[in-house]
């Protein structure tokens, strides 16, 4: 949730930023703005509400500089508004203050530092850029020392960059759970919410901690702890291709990203298997896993959907019961554990704040854990026992779609790997690279019928108001998926059911034209049931797609897709539905891309 940039050293610095915006939007898009300066101290702050390119048609040429900040938004304090658009003033404008988080204690603070200042806007950040300036002021502080205070002071999540109109080649730094990087360059240095915002600039980058103040020059960077010490630490190569977070000749990045998980899928079995074909995931994590009693996978959201498509495969091979927990809950009602339990943390961008809460709380009482993301070096993946990325590459569409996929995919080498070490003879029956080469086929099998799927969101879904998934199994688990990308991007009011259940009071719902969509994979054990459900909501007026694959399909279903193996036909049933919602929304004239009143990572509690 919002982005920051930041630049210092650089006869650019105005382009920087917006670029480095137009790279962080999907982050937020409430409002946005940014401050440069130069030398000569010659400050220009230009804020706007909307997208960037809202922004950007404010900006005139005579908004130069050499250094600057600047800050795309995700409203938590305050409507989406100029007034509270950052960067934020101090009342005498010295100060000039980006934030990303929330400031917890900020009404004590105005009560009792800031009783008699005047606020423009509503936020959070503009009070803290005011106890900063009246520290400073008050006690005679450096820039630094001040900053220092108000730290000291604010309780809460922030990540900060704060600069003094005075000292014009120097931007100040800080993080507390929430993500920041340092870029570095020739002659130039950067501050940046995450890698993609400034990967045209450089590709070396630093890590910052929690609790830790930087002092960005353009010839350096002091890093130093809440005490004041000097801390070292080197730097890393990100491995990011300018290629991978453009839309080349897509219209939406979401489409894209449905597009690349044939690849997704056959990357990670490259990556997770050796030269004859054995998974090689890292023997430390088999170790711990099989020493546990009981797996729990912590999420939220897409990835809390992925945790359920994966407790079957999960459970076969390993022979360990799994429990789900939403993240946001167990963050403050953590239930009573097993004797050996292992954490699971699942996390497309490895910064969600409630899942770091529970891993915090994990920590200290000793539990081995595990992060799965997307992101190298983000902050679960740090703070967690141990790590498996998805190398699914950027994912930008505030919709997750390729992250979910890879999920399923990497905890399937997880299970088998662990299932093997512990001798599970369906581990070992698992094939898995045969398997997902199977499922790469099917999803490529998906995407070329996308005519027939958009025919059938535009008879179904262009105007209607409400919609329902139903499904038994693992497909009801892909329905509560499915259910969660339709709402997000088209705004239908849709739940994903238990087909099972609609007698037990959902059928309710169900009136003359409400749209049912049902998913049926190849389970003899349920699929007969499913048309049973599907029989009884036709009977009460409901418009019916059925998703079906082949082995279990009829003449009379609307979407067939191939058989895979049924550990992992959660990631072949998910992919039309990912195209119903794309379709649904575009239809409804939608930015698919940019759903209001949600970002891409919620890094705030």
């Amino acid at each position: 949730m919002c982005g920051i940039v930041g630049v210092v050293g650089s006869r650019n610095a105005r382009d920087i930023l917006m670029q480095g915006l137009e790279k962080l939007e999907y982050r937020g898009y409430d409002s946005a703005g940014i401050f440069v300066t130069n030398e000569a101290q010659t400050a220009h702050l230009v804020k706007s509400v909307g997208r960037i390119a809202d922004l950007r048609e404010k900006i005139g040429m005579e908004v130069t500089g050499t250094s600057g900040i600047g800050h795309t938004r995700w409203a938590t304090h305050g409507k989406p508004s100029e007034s509270n658009a950052h960067p934020h003033q101090s009342s005498d404008n010295q100060f000039v203050l980006v934030h990303n988080g929330v400031i917890e204690n900020y009404l004590e603070i105005k009560r009792e530092y800031l009783a008699d200042d005047h606020f423009t806007g509503e936020t959070d950040t503009e009070i803290a850029v005011h106890l900063i300036a009246k520290l400073a002021k008050e006690q005679n502080l450096s820039t630094a020392d001040a900053f220092k205070a108000a730290l000291n002071i604010i309780e809460g999540s922030y990540a900060f960059a704060l600069m003094n109109v005075l000292e014009p080649d120097v931007i100040y730094v800080a993080k507390n759970k929430s993500p920041l990087l340092i870029g570095l360059g020739d002659g130039y240095n950067m501050v940046c919410s995450d890698a993609m915002a400034m990967i045209r600039e450089t590709s070396e980058f630093m890590e910052i901690h929690d609790k830790e103040l930087v002092t960005l020059t353009k010839d350096g960077v002091l890093i130093q702890d809440a005490a004041g010490n000097k801390m070292s630490r080197e730097s890393y190569t990100a491995e990011l291709d300018i290629s991978d977070i453009g839309k080349g000749t897509y219209p939406f990045y979401m489409l894209k990203e449905i597009d690349e998980q044939p690849a997704v899928m056959r990357k990670l079995s490259q990556l997770y298997t050796d030269d004859a074909g054995n998974v090689t995931v890292d023997q430390a994590i088999i170790d711990a896993l099989s020493q546990a009693d009981r797996i729990y996978i912590i999420a939220a959201g897409t990835s809390y959907n992925a945790g359920y498509a994966s407790k079957y495969v999960l459970e076969t091979l390993t022979e360990k019961p799994v429990e789900l927990g939403i993240a946001s809950e167990w963050g403050y009602n953590m239930p009573r554990l097993s004797e050996k339990p292992f954490f699971i943390f699942l996390s497309q961008s490895g910064e969600t704040a409630d899942s770091r809460q529970v891993l915090v709380k994990t920590n200290e009482l000793g539990i081995p854990s595990l992060t799965v993301t997307n992101v190298p070096g983000s902050t679960l993946s740090r703070e967690a026992s141990f790590t498996m990325l998805l190398h699914a590459g950027p994912e930008i569409a505030v919709a997750s779609t390729k992250a979910y996929t890879a999920q399923i995919a990497a905890l399937s080498f997880l299970a088998k790997a662990v299932g093997q070490a512990i001798g599970n003879e369906a581990a070992a029956a698992f094939d898995i690279v045969h398997e997902l080469s199977l499922v790469a086929q099917s999803i490529e099998a998906t995407l070329s019928e996308k005519e027939l799927i958009e025919s059938k969101v535009a008879g179904l879904l262009s105007d209607t108001r409400n919609a329902f998934y139903i499904g038994r199994g693992q497909d009801y688990y892909v329905s509560m998926e499915a259910s969660l990308k339709l709402k997000e991007i088209s705004y239908i009011q849709c739940e994903g059911f238990a087909a099972g259940e609609l007698k037990h009071g959902t059928i309710a719902l169900i009136e003359e034209g409400t749209p049912v969509i049902a998913l049926i994979s190849n389970n003899p054990k349920v699929a007969a049931h499913t048309r049973g459900n599907v029989s009884e909501v036709v009977a009460r007026g409901a418009h019916v797609i059925t998703i079906v694959e082949q082995e279990a399909a009829t003449t009379e279903d609307d979407i067939i897709i191939n058989n895979v193996h049924p550990y992992l036909s959660s990631i072949s049933m998910v992919i039309p539905t990912q195209l119903i919602a794309y379709y649904a929304s575009l239809h409804r004239g939608l930015d698919v891309d940019k759903p209001r009143n949600l970002a891409k990572s919620v890094t705030v509690e």
